[in-house]
């Protein structure tokens, strides 16, 4: 065992560096001198053990019965020996014994001593960890690069220690020990050793939505104040993200204020996240001009919408397509989450050729989906007869497919009845993987 000649200093000093409750610490000092007791001379003694404030250490005292004759030693003392520590005594009295050799417990006694001192502190750590961050969850925390853990990175904050695992880490930025980095402090556990990332009390994001809307009310003023809300937000973290604004007040523009002038205020979150590119939309409880606000800025000919299966069928000039969709798919895809509804687009021509008997024949043709009808419809096939009377080799350049396929084509297209129905999945143009959905 350790001396105890300054083991009240230093437990003035663990407290305070710790933060730890004393009692709690002078609690776990006594419990694992107990132990260290009982593993040297046995479970049978009554040991009784107590730190000294005015000592400044651990006193150690056995408990045992007084006897005219011992028959076990470890619980009975003679009377005679007892009368040398207390002239007083009588026989059945317990008389405590004040053990001299502390410190000389044995290297075992020793080590399980300080396995109980770690394992208590370890607990009490959690629980001061757990009070000083559990009223910061949900909020922006700074730190410093500590080191790296499997591709996790750890975060230094101060008093503790943090995780920022891969999977919340913006993938166009990378850091090196020593930087300073801000995060989202997204979940603050009583016990590290639950879930995953068992090492750590505290998980941080930086690719949430919560990151970006906290970003901006620290940037924001109005926002801070109440007068610009953020409704919503949907981001695909490092390459682009959408925030919808409103305002509680007719003369405060919710879009300028976030924007701020000369686009400092949104220019100082997307360096924050690394030149993610962020549009901010106006919100609207009309979902039609919502997703026109949320596509911009592509323009929008016409929505309609299915309030049953919250589907909006939005149609597009052709020339505004492209930008509609976005590069594969990403416009639509965080307007859709940004909205809660299914985002189906379509150009003009597609959607004026969806409404021809001969298009929509063709689609119940098996294997023939709204990208190869368009370009049958472009060629002048315009029914299932031509299908499959057009000559094989003409309807294989026609629909950009091999001969092979052609073939199968036209046997599937021989079987079709006139007028009979298939249901057909909506698609976009170009294949562009609209149909996310997210509630």
């Amino acid at each position: 065992m350790v001396g105890t000649e300054n083991l009240k200093r230093i437990v003035d000093q663990i407290c305070r560096d710790k933060g730890i409750d004393r009692a709690l610490l002078i609690d776990a000092i006594e419990e694992a001198v107990r132990s260290a007791v009982r593993k040297k001379y046995g479970g049978r003694r009554d040991i009784e053990v107590q730190f000294s404030e005015d000592l400044g250490e651990i006193e150690v005292f056995q408990y045992r019965t007084v006897v005219e004759e011992v028959f076990d030693e470890e619980t009975e003392i003679s009377l005679e020996d007892a009368r040398r520590l207390d002239p007083d005594v009588e026989v059945d009295d317990d008389l405590g014994e004040k053990l001299d050799s502390v410190a000389d417990l044995g290297r075992i006694a020793a080590q399980s001593a300080k396995q109980v001192i770690i394992h208590r502190m370890r607990d009490a750590e959690r629980d001061v960890i757990y009070d000083m961050y559990r009223d910061r969850e949900g909020t922006i925390v700074n730190g410093i690069v500590q080191r790296f853990e499997r591709g996790d990175m750890i975060v230094n904050l101060g008093r503790t220690d943090a995780v920022l695992p891969r999977d919340n880490q913006i993938p166009k930025r990378s850091y090196k020990q020593g930087d300073r980095i801000r995060a989202y402090l997204q979940e603050v556990r009583r016990d590290a050793r639950e879930g995953k990332h068992r090492d750590s009390q505290l998980i941080l994001s930086r690719t949430c939505n919560e990151f970006l809307i906290k970003l901006f009310e620290m940037e924001v003023p109005e926002i801070a104040e109440g007068i610009v809300k953020i409704m919503g937000a949907s981001r695909e973290p490092g390459f682009r993200a959408k925030i919808a604004v409103s305002s509680i007040e007719s003369d405060v523009d919710p879009v300028g204020a976030c924007v701020g002038l000369k686009g400092s205020r949104v220019q100082n979150v997307v360096q924050e996240l690394q030149g993610e590119r962020i549009d901010i939309v106006p919100w609207s409880p009309d979902p039609v001009k919502y997703v026109y606000n949320a596509l911009a800025p592509a323009e929008v000919s016409m929505v309609i919408v299915d309030d049953e299966k919250k589907c909006l069928l939005v149609v597009v000039p052709d020339d505004q397509l492209s930008l509609a969709i976005g590069r594969q798919g990403q416009n639509v895809r965080l307007a859709s989450r940004l909205l809660g509804w299914r985002i189906d687009v379509k150009s003009e021509s597609r959607y004026a050729n969806a409404e021809t008997t001969g298009y929509r024949e063709l689609l119940t043709v098996e294997g023939i989906d709204e990208g190869l009808a368009d370009r049958l419809f472009g060629a002048g096939i315009t029914s299932v007869e031509q299908v499959a009377e057009t000559d094989v080799e003409k309807l294989a350049v026609a629909a950009r497919i091999d001969v092979d396929q052609a073939t199968a084509l036209q046997l599937m297209a021989a079987q079709v009845q006139p007028g009979q129905d298939r249901q057909v999945e909506p698609t976009t143009d170009e294949g562009a993987g609209t149909e996310d959905t997210v509630i």
